[in-house]
């Protein structure tokens, strides 16, 4: 077990480099294996979900090495079978090997993959894109065995732009005979991410970023390498943390674009931002003006940065309102914001946040990710000290954050209990 200690009310300055995406990484992993050749994928995070993975890679039989920030990965000789729930649930990642496996082998068993706890995760869309393609369905038990004779192309309708689904799909889709297209789409930076590496590897895919998806199958996949993007989720943190407590912090090695709905939102508050082509420089102002939210798919405003700022909205002056659309149990951090001052009533799928309140450092929790990257940011800012377990959570997304926050002017702690 490992709890964080935060010595709020520290100035951050400098610069803080942003890693490869845990959102992307954990998908061009599973996504490895389709390949009969050795590929290799540079910038991966390390973090406990690649940690994860790599014990399935293992598990499997594949032969990998992983060194620095990149993994190579040989898939030739790996055996298809079936992956214990013991392993599954770890994480909600481990579900593309189930794609990845039926569209390499047509046949796969595991158990339903794990995951944070921030509501009902189905993977009906996922199963809804195996059977347009041909597979067969048969769950026991929380174990899924998916069988196709044949995987042959068709038109996979998502009732929603699941990032998930869609991912499934073109995994399952690459090595289809004709030509698949995925209507409705999710069009988030990692989709063109795992796209791009599959046509690395020979996979012909079009549209890949737009609603409409094209796929024509190939027979094989070849080795290649790829290079996982900057974490879009990772950078709004930090810049959000600079908003709070900042002083010409730079968050660098970035994709300013990928997270526009961010930084406009920054801009209504009232922040000057400086924003260049891989980097944002922001300090923080005094009087911040509140702001109303609402959490949407890509380019909308990400419902993984929906918790992280939740504490700024505390310190701006007026009601601000947070309405969250994709999981219904994602206020998790709200009691414990609460706990430390804030004033925020939660009604159905929105919070209401009045400000500017006085946070205090309290012992809270890190229920999920980014609730505990929440509990991170108003540690930042609070009163004393702040005290968060469950801190796995946050080691699951964030790299080295520690590391990244101490070296500009944090005053933060890892203990082991």
């Amino acid at each position: 077990m490992k709890r964080i200690k935060i010595e709020g009310g520290h100035i951050l300055s400098g610069e803080i480099p942003i890693s490869g995406a845990k959102n992307s990484a954990v998908a061009l992993v599973p996504a490895s294996i389709l390949s009969d050749e050795i590929v290799r994928i540079h910038n991966i995070p390390n973090i406990s979900d690649i940690d994860a993975l790599n014990e399935i890679l293992n598990y499997l039989g594949a032969k990998v090495s992983r060194k620095e920030d990149y993994m190579e990965i040989d898939a030739s000789e790996i055996e298809n079978k079936e992956i214990p729930e013991s392993i599954s649930k770890k994480l909600r990642a481990s579900y593309y090997f189930m794609a990845a496996l039926l569209g390499k082998y047509k046949k796969v068993e595991m158990y339903f993959p794990g995951g944070c706890s921030i509501g009902a995760r189905p993977i009906d869309q996922t199963l809804k894109a195996f059977e347009a393609l041909g597979a067969k369905i048969d769950e026991n038990n929380n174990k899924f065995t998916i069988v196709a004779e044949h995987l042959k192309g068709g038109n996979i309708y998502l009732d929603m732009p699941s990032v998930g689904a869609t991912i499934n799909a073109m995994l399952v889709a690459v090595k289809a005979e004709g030509i698949t297209t995925i209507e409705n789409a999710a069009k988030e930076p990692e989709i063109v991410s795992v796209a791009t590496f599959l046509n690395n590897m020979g996979a012909k895919i079009t549209g890949a970023g737009t609603s409409s998806i094209i796929i024509k199958g190939v027979k094989k996949l070849n080795g290649c390498f790829t290079e996982v993007i900057p974490d879009r989720i990772e950078a709004g943190t930090y810049l959000i943390a600079g908003a709070l407590t900042g002083k010409n912090l730079t968050i660098k090695n970035m994709i300013p674009e990928h997270i526009e709905s961010l930084t406009n939102k920054l801009k209504e508050v009232g922040y000057p931002l400086n924003i260049g082509p891989d980097f944002i420089t922001i300090s923080t102002i005094e009087k911040k003006k509140p702001v109303n939210i609402k959490t949407l798919g890509y380019p909308g405003f990400a419902t993984d940065l929906q918790q992280p700022i939740t504490v700024l909205l505390t310190q701006c002056i007026g009601k601000s309102i947070l309405e969250e659309t994709l999981y219904e149990n994602r206020f998790q951090n709200v009691n414990y914001l609460n706990k430390m001052g804030a004033n925020i009533q939660i009604e159905h799928q929105k919070i209401k946040i009045n400000g500017p309140t006085i946070l205090k450092g309290e012992e809270v929790e890190a229920t999920d990710l980014r609730a505990g990257a929440c509990m991170v940011l108003a540690g930042l800012v609070a009163e004393g000290t702040t005290t968060i377990s469950s801190i796995e959570h946050v080691l699951r997304g964030y790299e080295n954050i520690i590391e990244k926050l101490e070296a500009v002017g944090a005053k933060i702690e890892l203990e082991e209990i």
